[in-house]
């Protein structure tokens, strides 16, 4: 978490915009914003009048159809933020949003997952969309290379900051690896590489 509120910071500096995803191990503030919007969404599909729903929720959805995969991702934006304890802490924070994912394959029962999210973007639920949308692209993507090419869903090292920096340094060796030019080869036989011949290590780390 705090590496998460460091990255807000740099990234409002550089001005620019930030989305980030809550996980369940963010504690606090993640129940905090949990309970807040999952209370908005419940008040929001009832159709709750305005006196009664107070929040206002701005909501746009997707649907996307692939091989017999069904995919339905509805979004809810909210800019009020006064109930946030931690509101201060984040440089920045403007919106808070969630967005809930309904996928059905064939004739399986249909899957449910909510993510949710702090963000420096005001309330603009199709730009919040489009970025969480590329945030899942992304994130996606390279879980798939950390995981296959560094074998990070089997490490064990959890002890201090030990996790954390390891990770780190994982995606830096991918960076450096992506960034080569010299050889022709995949990530994989960049590794090899790189694990037998010192020169070409050392020439990764002099980028």
């Amino acid at each position: 978490m705090g590496c998460q509120k460091a990255m807000a910071k740099e990234i409002q500096e550089a001005d620019a915009e930030y989305v980030l995803a809550l996980k369940g191990n963010q504690g606090q503030c993640h129940e905090e914003i949990q309970r807040y919007l999952d209370d908005a969404v419940a008040r929001h599909l009832e159709k709750a009048p305005a006196r009664k729903n107070p929040v206002p929720l701005a909501y746009t959805e997707t649907v996307e159809k692939d091989h017999g995969r069904l995919e339905t991702r509805r979004y809810w934006q909210s800019g009020e933020l006064d109930w946030f304890a931690g509101q201060g802490e984040w440089e920045g924070l403007r919106s808070v949003g969630v967005v809930e994912s309904v996928r059905q394959v064939g004739t399986a029962v249909p899957t449910v997952e909510r993510r949710y999210y702090l963000s420096s973007l005001g309330v603009d639920v199709e730009k919040f969309a489009r970025a969480v949308r590329g945030h899942w692209a992304i994130e996606n993507s390279l879980h798939w290379v950390l995981d296959v090419q560094c074998g990070e869903d089997r490490s064990r090292a959890r002890a201090g900051h030990a996790a954390a920096n390891l990770a780190t340094l994982r995606r830096l060796a991918l960076n450096l690896l992506n960034r080569d030019r010299t050889r022709k080869r995949g990530l994989k036989g960049k590794q090899l590489n790189a694990s037998w011949d010192h020169s070409y290590l050392l020439r990764l780390l002099a980028f």
